[in-house]
């Protein structure tokens, strides 16, 4: 198996997880909103905060740099408040008068600008009826949206409650299995997951759901419906429907379960498997192995190939998308992870089994397949075990560590770059398709005879495409102007995908017109 590292490890009074896709920007919500933290509670969790992102951001930033930042946060409160750093000291000031001013600490003393943090909350609100009324949750998102804005556009903070849903996105849930839409102001169920409470029960596709534990739902929202639905595993929930079906109203009571959303979409056409993966979570690799098992076993004939489908995948766990690539490589590099941080270099290489048997792999990617979507295409493609179809990749190829707060909040801090196997860095660049379909609708044979007719030219360009450094932004740009990013939701790249197996000549010259071992040969 492949070298790896827990993806989970405790710092202090944090949790840390190895993250790459994007998660939720729904606004923080104050979980607890009467009540108001000590300043004791603020010091902790500006003194975690600062010291985390100063030690693991990928580029070099103080903490006092962080720190400042932060504290020009207030200004998303109260516009009326200015803080400024003059070199000796922190000065404040409320519409143009100066309130206090404090000795500054050194640049890289957490707890000493945590302390500086705190008492300025304090003494604002004792000047500003803004930021008394601010609940708790509103300071910090106002100091850590402050404090990241400068570093880049994948560094962020979630309150708690939003905190807990990205949680729930990457590691599962209590909850019943089911997926819902408002449908003329009712939840009408949409699916039923296999082996989950909600299958057990016997709830259908069309059921509506009317009570949740005794209460009404007089004017459903989903994410209201969402938060009753889910809770602690092993935890009773009733839940009062009516099946119009059969017109009848019924309460059933379920216990939650851990439930990770389906990822993996399977389906089997004359012989040729196509995987359709939306994102990463815990259960992909999984997901993915099972539903190859199973497609062996009922095809009731020789397979003849494996399509993955990574259009429109944002990303998500790194762990899952290096299980992934192993899962179809007997050996080799797979992705390095390179940052500041020690705990932010990483090797990752194959481990000797190859659960496709050999099989011919295409893989289909467009302008929105992101991060551990791109480290699945560029290890395949680069170790000769792929052909890629599509178009130029979204080109996000950093990682990001998720530092949790003691106010069950979360920084999502980028650390590391991701490094493909042949050693370019994907960031800002990407993976580039060996058969590119931008701006194509149509001319199935001529996409393919296209790329095979321009050999020598495409691997030039692939050479420079690897060669290219993170620093030369725009010999980048215009290598991606070769194959324009664009998203892709048509069956094209599909029906190029299938040609491509099924004729194993056009298969054989694209896979050695882009993968690097072959580039090393010639």
């Amino acid at each position: 198996m492949f070298s790896w590292r827990n993806s989970v490890a405790r710092i202090g009074m944090m949790g840390l997880v190895l993250w790459l896709g994007a998660c939720s920007t729904t606004p923080s919500v104050d979980p607890s909103p009467h009540r108001q933290s000590s300043a004791v509670e603020h010091e902790d969790i500006f003194a975690v905060g600062f010291r985390s992102i100063s030690e693991r951001y990928i580029d070099p930033v103080s903490v006092g740099e962080i720190a400042m930042h932060g504290l020009q946060g207030f200004a998303a409160l109260d516009p009326a408040i200015h803080i400024k750093h003059n070199g000796k000291n922190v000065d404040l000031t409320i519409n143009g008068e100066q309130i206090r001013r404090l000795p500054a600490p050194g640049a890289d003393d957490g707890r000493a600008w945590a302390e500086i943090a705190t008492q300025l909350v304090e003494t604002t609100k004792q000047h500003s009826e803004l930021m008394r009324k601010a609940s708790d949750e509103k300071l910090y998102e106002a100091v850590f949206d402050g404090t990241l804005s400068d570093l880049d556009v994948f560094s962020r903070y979630a309150g708690a409650t939003e905190a807990r849903r990205n949680r729930a996105r990457r590691d599962g849930f209590g909850g019943i299995g089911i997926r819902f839409k408002i449908k003329d102001d009712k939840p009408v169920i949409t699916s039923v997951m296999a082996d989950t409470p909600a299958q057990s029960v016997g709830l259908r596709i069309g059921d509506q759901i009317t009570h949740i534990d005794g209460q009404r739902l007089e004017t459903p929202k989903v994410r209201d419906i969402v938060d009753k639905l889910r809770g602690p595993t092993q935890s009773e929930v009733r839940v009062g429907l009516h099946r119009p079906s059969e017109d009848r109203q019924f309460d059933v009571v379920m216990e939650r379960q851990h439930i990770v959303p389906p990822s993996v979409k399977a389906s089997i056409d004359s012989g040729i498997v196509t995987l359709k993966i939306s994102g990463f979570n815990q259960a992909t690799a999984r997901d993915v192995a099972n539903q190859l098992s199973e497609a062996k076993s009922t095809a009731g004939r020789p397979l003849k190939g494996l399509i993955v489908d990574l259009r429109g995948n944002p990303g998500g766990l790194l762990e899952q998308s290096v299980k992934i690539a192993d899962l179809l490589l007997t050996h080799g590099h797979i992705v390095s992870t390179r940052g500041r941080h020690p705990d932010s270099l990483h090797h990752y290489e194959a481990g000797g089994r190859d659960v496709a048997g050999g099989l011919p792999i295409v893989v289909v990617v467009d302008g929105k397949s992101a991060s551990a979507s791109e480290i699945v295409a560029a290890a395949l493609q680069d170790r000769g075990r792929a052909v890629l179809v599509g178009t130029s990749s979204f080109g996000k190829g950093t990682v990001q560590t998720v530092i949790r707060l003691p106010n069950d909040g979360e920084v999502t801090l980028t650390w590391s770059r991701l490094i493909a196997p042949s050693g370019y860095a994907l960031h800002g660049l990407g993976v580039r398709p060996g058969v590119c379909t931008s701006g194509k609708s149509k001319n199935l044979d001529a996409i393919v005879e296209s790329a095979l007719a321009q050999r020598l030219k495409l691997r030039s360009m692939f050479a420079a495409w690897r060669t290219s450094e993170i620093t030369e932004k725009e010999a980048r740009k215009q290598l991606r102007a070769s194959c324009p990013p664009e998203r892709r939701r048509t069956d094209l790249e599909l029906k190029v995908a299938r040609r491509l197996v099924e004729n194993q000549t056009f298969y054989i010259q694209a896979l050695d017109l882009s993968s690097a071992t072959s580039q090393a040969r010639n």
